[in-house]
């Protein structure tokens, strides 16, 4: 089994960060939704995911991507906020296609079926497929080199002149 975790470390940690980062989306898309922009979900859940993904940035970079790079530091953010734009639309569509297109929508349906649909496809189906799409984007283009970056270990002892940081 540790074999198997080590081997799909990275792979894990994306997902740390997608669930920190989801959490994140739903705290804020419903702070939002249930108050300054009840009319406009879609909006919300835009701002919401705009906030987790710089949080998601900072946490790809420093930590499920640590040892990937290959590029420019500014290169790869602007990569990583392009690839994420794509993502906002791809998780905000499910939602738009529920809420305007099958109308699951009040006065059409009621509250609770609407806020089930709305949670549904916004939060479920369309975090799914950015998700999806940010992992392959991400390993394909923001983060390309495996080791590029590698890991800076503390020795537990160092002899007096010599570093304590080696890469691993």
């Amino acid at each position: 089994m540790r074999s198997l975790l080590l081997k799909h470390r990275e792979l894990l940690k994306f997902g740390v960060v997608g669930t920190v980062c989801f959490v994140l989306t739903n705290v804020v898309n419903y702070t939002l939704k249930l108050t300054v922009l009840h009319e406009n979900p879609v909006t919300a859940l835009i701002l919401a995911v705009l906030v987790a993904t710089v949080v998601s940035y900072v946490l790809s970079r420093e930590w499920s991507f640590r040892t990937r790079g290959g590029r420019e530091r500014q290169h790869e953010a602007a990569l990583f906020f392009v690839i994420s734009g794509i993502s906002v639309g791809l998780n905000s569509l499910p939602l738009a296609v529920s809420r305007y297109l099958l109308e699951l929508r009040t006065p059409y349906v009621g509250v609770v079926t609407q806020e089930i649909a709305d949670f549904v496809s916004g939060m479920i189906l369309g975090t799914l497929i950015a998700m999806i799409f940010r992992w392959w984007a991400f390993k394909k283009w923001v983060f390309p080199q495996e080791g590029a970056r590698p890991r800076l270990v503390r020795t537990p002892i160092s002899e007096p002149g010599e570093p304590d940081e080696r890469a691993a």
